[in-house]
């Protein structure tokens, strides 16, 4: 059984995970606005994966008992400067949930809540992947610029994310 304190972060942690579900999808339909139809993509399927962490947490509590209440989630911006400022905006996102998770790591240690260690420690993998993968975007975008065919060419290389799949 999960301690109340715990129960209470982790539904915290499920609005945080759906809240950057929503903005990466605010993301993609502007994306979309722009014709950068590989960036919309890209962001997108972070809009799926992000649910997926909601999902997971969601059902780790029924796993262990505890009841999932759902909070109000902010409403994303709608307007972005450029497809850097967008992964800027990505990668100081995914930094804040880094550092949720390791908060909600270090209660649950705090708690002697073995099982919950052993479940975030998925989290805290998935972020190293997160923060490296939008890192590489960013570093690339700052290469190439704001425009231009190099910018086409990446857009591309966003859109082909899970194709194949």
């Amino acid at each position: 059984m999960l301690s109340k304190t715990i129960q209470d972060a982790i539904n915290e942690q499920i609005k945080h995970e759906i809240n950057s579900a929503y903005l990466y999808l605010s993301m993609s339909a502007y994306s979309e606005s722009q014709n950068l139809s590989g960036c919309a993509t890209w962001l997108r399927l972070q809009w799926q994966e992000e649910l997926s962490h909601a999902l997971k947490l969601f059902t780790y509590l029924g796993e262990r008992g505890g009841r999932v209440t759902l909070q109000a989630i902010d409403r994303p911006p709608a307007d972005y400067k450029s497809p850097l400022d967008i992964f800027q905006q990505v990668f100081a996102h995914e930094q804040k949930v880094t550092s949720l998770i390791h908060q909600l790591y270090a209660m649950a240690i705090k708690e002697n809540d073995y099982a919950t260690q052993i479940e975030l420690q998925w989290f805290i993998n998935e972020q190293v992947e997160e923060e490296r993968n939008v890192a590489e975007i960013v570093a690339q975008l700052k290469m190439i610029g704001e425009s231009g065919p190099s910018l086409l060419m990446l857009d591309r290389q966003l859109g082909a994310r899970g194709a194949g799949k």
